[in-house]
């Protein structure tokens, strides 16, 4: 009687897990990839085609952008308005992301449910809002000529100041969500070895917490300046003509004068900025982090 032996048996194995994935390659991811290209690539390629193509083939939708004095003041706006946004966003944001991850249950709760609440509510309401506390007659400038600190109403909208306020309130949640998932994660204990080192609360918090942080405090101002730089309701609202931003004059050359191209053109310049500063942000805290 002939005895098989099991481990010489040409019987075809199971295949492993690793290869089913390679056999299966791209397939499982072939919906977001089709989502991505239609939704952003194919409209990226267009505003492409239309800046050198129209009204006719050539760079001068670009000359033309870069030769105006008025439309590199609109720039030029637009990442001073989306910086001091971040820096401000940052410094706000900061403590109270801090407080959520140290104060008790309940009221770490509460606050985290209000943020949340805040980017729930609809937009065009909360910055009709702000029109209405910033105007020369709103709460806020009744209440400093009230309490004296004023002699007559500030200009508070219809300017830089107005828009900064307003995209200030907006962005907050999205600098205070990252960072207080980072906060979070940092072991309480690095602060009692600090302290038990000598260190005061001024070298702990600038020696300890602010490293330990940088990667989401990096996180959310990437979020909150890419996010300022297109930002479009909000400066519509509580800007003035001699303040636009670059989605305003956007929506200006296509809605006003439909100069397609000349959009295009601005469309994509803002594009390629917004491109090296996230490339610039990914070499020095993603690349750096991963060696790491």
């Amino acid at each position: 009687m002939t005895v098989i032996d099991a481990t010489t048996s040409t019987a075809p194995h199971a295949p492993s897990a690793s290869s089913r994935r390679a056999s299966r390659g791209f397939a499982p991811v072939t919906p977001a990839l089709a989502l991505v290209l239609f939704v952003f690539v194919l409209p990226v390629l267009a505003l492409l085609l239309r800046s050198v193509l129209e009204p006719q083939p050539g760079l001068q939708n670009y000359a033309a952008f870069f030769a105006s004095t008025t439309y590199l003041k609109v720039l030029g706006n637009t990442f001073l308005v989306a910086g001091t946004v971040t820096v401000a966003t940052v410094l706000l944001g900061f403590p109270v992301a801090w407080f959520l991850a140290i104060a008790p249950s309940f009221w770490s709760r509460l606050l985290f449910a209000i943020v949340i609440l805040s980017m729930w509510t609809n937009l065009l309401a909360r910055t009709y809002a702000w029109m209405v506390l910033l105007q020369r007659t709103g709460v806020i400038n009744r209440t400093l000529m009230n309490l004296g600190l004023i002699a007559e109403p500030l200009p508070l909208i219809n300017n830089l100041v107005g828009v900064t306020i307003g995209m200030t309130y907006i962005m907050l949640p999205f600098m205070i969500l990252p960072l207080h998932a980072t906060i979070r994660s940092i072991d309480p204990s690095v602060f009692q070895a600090a302290a038990l080192c000598g260190a005061s609360r001024w070298q702990a918090l600038t020696r300890v917490m602010l490293p330990l942080t940088a990667s989401g405090i990096a996180a959310g101002a990437l979020m909150v300046f890419v996010m300022s730089l297109g930002y479009f309701i909000t400066p519509a609202l509580l800007g003035g003509t001699s303040n636009m931003m670059l989605a305003e004059l956007i929506a200006q050359l296509v809605q006003s004068l439909l100069d397609w191209g000349l959009a295009g053109a601005a469309a994509l310049i803002l594009l390629t900025i917004t491109l090296a500063i996230y490339l610039v942000q990914l070499r020095f805290f993603g690349f750096g982090q991963a060696r790491s």
